[in-house]
């Protein structure tokens, strides 16, 4: 008899953002391990592709267009998926990004942020965590199980240069993962858990201009950050998924509130 510990076959996965680089890979890896895979987007375009490659290799996917700051159009994802497959076993918070002006180039400084352009980051980051985890969380509670991940990310650990208002947004976003942590499994049920990824990095639609030329090859920047990752070399999509498997099947059954770094040691190196 085959081992089903880390199993997620039948299980529905919400992915929010999947329709990103990260999101594409999950969803793919999800459909092919036999769970029912929901994409949530707001690219309505690269969203149907998506759903429409997986399902051309015998996936079962769902894409539903959503707008993760606006309560009430996630609230019509939940209504949608419940009346499809009447529960929801993960949810993936992969949705967020960056914006120009809520970054310090390297000839500008604090005093040249543009607040509005930090709120509005802050806001995708953090809120569009907080507000479908509000939403789908209630099947969970009603299931007395599930399990939500949340994407966090390098500079939730560490100040990195530039990126001012979205490390603030993702170490918000590990803050409210512990909350969520206790909020769940004290008031609703020991079946619940709330955990988070730190991706280190990996290049992405969000930071390719920050990490290649035009030409292709890699910014200063770039090699400042391999110089300090151990490995040598930025990270592949596929391999979030191992761990992202374990946090999603009863493997981590006993694992809440924690955060998994998936950088290729760059945390950890020092001189």
């Amino acid at each position: 008899m085959a081992n089903e510990l880390f199993s997620v076959k039948d299980k529905v996965v919400v992915i929010t953002g999947a329709a990103g680089i990260l999101g594409n890979s999950m969803v793919h890896h999800f459909a092919a391990e036999g769970a029912k895979v929901v994409i949530l987007d707001r690219n309505e375009e690269a969203g149907n592709k998506l759903a429409a490659d997986v399902k051309a290799k015998g996936g079962e996917v769902l894409f539903l267009y959503t707008d993760v700051l606006k309560k009430e159009a996630v609230e019509k994802n939940y209504d949608d998926i419940m009346a499809k497959y009447g529960r929801i076993d993960v949810l993936i918070n992969g949705a967020g990004g960056n914006m120009a002006g809520a970054t310090i180039a390297p000839d500008k400084t604090i005093f040249d942020l543009d607040i509005d352009a930090v709120k509005k980051v802050v806001e995708l980051n953090l809120f569009g965590t907080v507000i479908p985890t509000m939403v789908f969380a209630k099947a969970m509670v009603e299931q007395k199980e599930g399990s939500i991940i949340n994407i966090a990310s390098e500079s939730a650990l560490r100040p990195l240069t530039r990126v001012a208002g979205y490390g603030v947004a993702k170490a918000a976003v590990v803050n409210f993962t512990k909350y969520m942590c206790g909020e769940l499994a004290t008031k609703f049920g020991l079946g619940l858990r709330v955990n988070a990824i730190a991706p280190g990095f990996f290049l992405t639609e969000q930071n390719r201009t920050l990490l290649t030329n035009p030409d292709g090859s890699l910014t200063p920047r770039s090699h400042t950050i391999l110089a300090h990752t151990p490995y040598g070399r930025f990270g592949e999509p596929e391999e979030l998924l191992g761990t992202l498997q374990w946090l999603a099947s009863d493997a981590s059954k006993f694992v809440s509130g924690t955060l998994t770094v998936i950088d290729g040691g760059f945390d950890a190196f020092s001189i």
